[in-house]
């Protein structure tokens, strides 16, 4: 099946008709320009004008990669610190970088400019070729190949 189905309250299938992606996914963050600067300086992503909403005290970026995929990176003075790196909701983000070659390294470069390496390359069970780390908030980031 192409896209996805729902009922609705009237029990109506609605059936999109089209290919469905993930438009971006969302990180708050404490220091916009650290996060920025980190995702800008190792993930070869474009960055938009930021955002600013002075009533909300909200601010925001658009990383946008080659294949159109975003993260949209966003700070409010009232959102607080995470208390854990291992919680509940959305374990990691996943960067293919196209080659084992790449994934080591840039995961060696992120490691000797300072940043944790939660775990090394090495090939999972489920045949990917992988290494995590974890960006300025501790966020992880799967950098892979196929």
């Amino acid at each position: 099946m192409n896209g996805c189905s729902d009922s609705t309250s009237k029990g109506e299938n609605i059936n999109t008709k089209r290919a469905v992606q993930i438009d971006h996914i969302a990180i708050w963050t404490s220091d916009l320009e650290i996060e920025k600067d980190f995702y800008l300086t190792y993930f070869d992503c474009t960055v938009n004008d930021k955002y600013k909403n002075p009533q909300k005290q909200y601010s925001s970026y658009f990383l946008t990669f080659s294949n159109g995929a975003r993260i949209e990176l966003m700070k409010r003075n009232d959102i607080s610190e995470k208390s854990k790196i291992d919680v509940f909701g959305f374990a990691h983000i996943a960067i293919n970088v196209g080659s084992r070659s790449n994934v080591d390294s840039l995961t060696s470069r992120i490691e000797t400019d300072g940043f944790t390496v939660h775990s090394y390359p090495r090939i999972t069970g489920d045949g990917y070729y992988e290494s995590v780390i974890l960006d300025p908030e501790n966020n992880k980031i799967e950098i892979m190949s196929r």
